[in-house]
C-alpha cells in the first residue's frame, strides 16, 4: 500500500524523477484550465444558460458569498486567490474516486506549497491594503515583546495549514487501503463515500482558513475607517 503519491516513481534520470505528485498536479490543473476555457468561451448574458454556465455561476458565487461573509469585505480583490486554493484541492480530493488516480493533496509536499502559498499571500494582500509600515506594525502590538510570537504565529498557522490537510486525506487512503485487505467489499465502498465527504470538506476548511488570515491582516484599516467614520457621525449629530 502506497500511503504517498511522492513514492510512486513514473519516470526518473539522476537526480531528477517524476512522480505521481507532479503527474496528478498537472492532470489537476489541465482539467481546471480546459474545463474553464470551454465553459466560458461561450458565456451567455440572456435568459437561457447552459447548464454548465450554470454550474459556474453557482460555484463562483458560492465562493464569493463565502469570500465575504468570511472578511466582511468586498471578494473582488481575494476571489481568483481563494477559488483557485478551493477548486485546485477539492478537484483533488473529488478524483480520488477515480481507480488509479493519487490526489497530490495525498502528498506533504503538495499541502506544504498550498500552504506557503498563503503565507506568501497573506502579508502581500495586507501590504497593499494598508501599506508596508502600517502592516509591519501589527507585530509588534500592542507591544514590541509580541514580534517573536507574532512571527512564530505565523509560521505555526503555516504548518498547521499543511499538515491539516495531508493528515486528513492520508488518513483516508490508509484506512481503505486496511478495510480492502480484511472486508474487500462493503467496507471499502463506503470509506470512499465518507473520504468524498471529508475531502470537500477539507477543501473549505483550507479555503475558509486562508481567508481568514488574509482578512485579519487587512482589517486594520477597515477598522480605522470604521472608527473614523462613527467619530464623524457623532460630531455630525452633536452639531445638529
Amino acid at each position: 500500500m502506497t500511503i504517498s503519491p511522492d513514492n510512486v516513481v513514473y519516470w526518473q534520470y539522476g537526480p531528477f524523477q517524476l512522480n505521481a505528485t507532479l503527474v496528478f498536479t498537472w492532470v489537476v490543473m489541465a482539467l481546471l484550465t480546459i474545463g474553464s476555457w470551454l465553459i466560458t468561451r461561450r458565456l451567455s448574458t440572456g435568459t437561457e444558460l447552459s447548464r454548465w454556465q450554470n454550474l459556474l455561476e453557482v460555484v463562483v458565487t458560492g465562493i464569493r458569498d463565502q469570500i465575504e461573509d468570511v472578511s466582511h469585505q468586498r471578494a473582488g480583490r481575494y476571489l481568483p486567490f481563494i477559488g483557485t486554493l478551493f477548486l485546485f484541492i477539492i478537484i483533488s480530493n473529488l478524483l480520488n474516486m477515480v481507480p488509479g488516480f493519487s490526489p497530490p493533496t495525498g502528498s506533504l509536499s503538495t499541502t506544504t506549497a498550498l500552504a506557503l502559498c498563503v503565507f506568501v499571500a497573506v502579508p502581500l494582500y495586507g501590504i497593499a491594503r494598508e501599506g508596508p509600515l502600517e502592516y509591519l506594525r501589527h507585530y509588534i502590538r500592542p507591544t514590541p515583546l509580541m514580534l517573536p510570537f507574532n512571527l512564530i504565529g505565523e509560521i505555526s498557522r503555516t504548518v498547521a495549514l499543511a499538515v491539516r490537510l495531508y493528515g486528513n486525506i492520508m488518513s483516508g487512503t490508509v484506512i481503505v487501503g486496511i478495510l480492502l485487505s480484511l472486508t474487500p467489499f462493503f467496507f471499502p465502498v463506503v470509506m470512499q463515500l465518507l473520504g468524498l465527504i471529508t475531502g470537500v470538506i477539507q477543501a473549505y476548511i483550507f479555503a475558509v482558513l486562508a481567508m481568514v488570515y488574509i482578512a485579519s491582516a487587512t482589517s486594520a484599516r477597515r477598522q480605522t475607517e470604521n472608527a473614523e467614520a462613527a467619530e464623524e457621525t457623532d460630531e455630525d449629530r452633536s452639531s445638529d
